[in-house]
């Protein structure tokens, strides 16, 4: 995932998924499914039409940016059962 407008992280998923789009603005740990086939992390907020697919509690703005750091990251998401 890389650095984008200075407000989230942004990966390619290398497929595209099935889309649920709605006008969202986002908050800080919103999981976002954009255009079917990249995957954001925002650590602060925008408006657009995305597709909400979790959401990362209990860490602030400020934490998650540590998290993610600056350039580029790699991230996994899982399910748990």
């Amino acid at each position: 995932m890389s650095d984008y407008g200075n407000f989230e992280k942004v990966g390619e998923l290398g497929t595209t998924l099935p889309r649920n789009d709605e006008s969202i603005t986002t908050k800080p740990g919103d999981i976002i499914l954009y255009q079917g086939n990249q995957i954001t992390i925002y650590y602060d907020t925008n408006t657009w039409e995305f597709t909400r697919l979790g959401r990362i509690n209990d860490v602030s703005p400020q934490e998650l940016r540590g998290i993610l750091g600056d350039g580029d990251v790699t991230t996994v998401l899982s399910l748990t059962d």
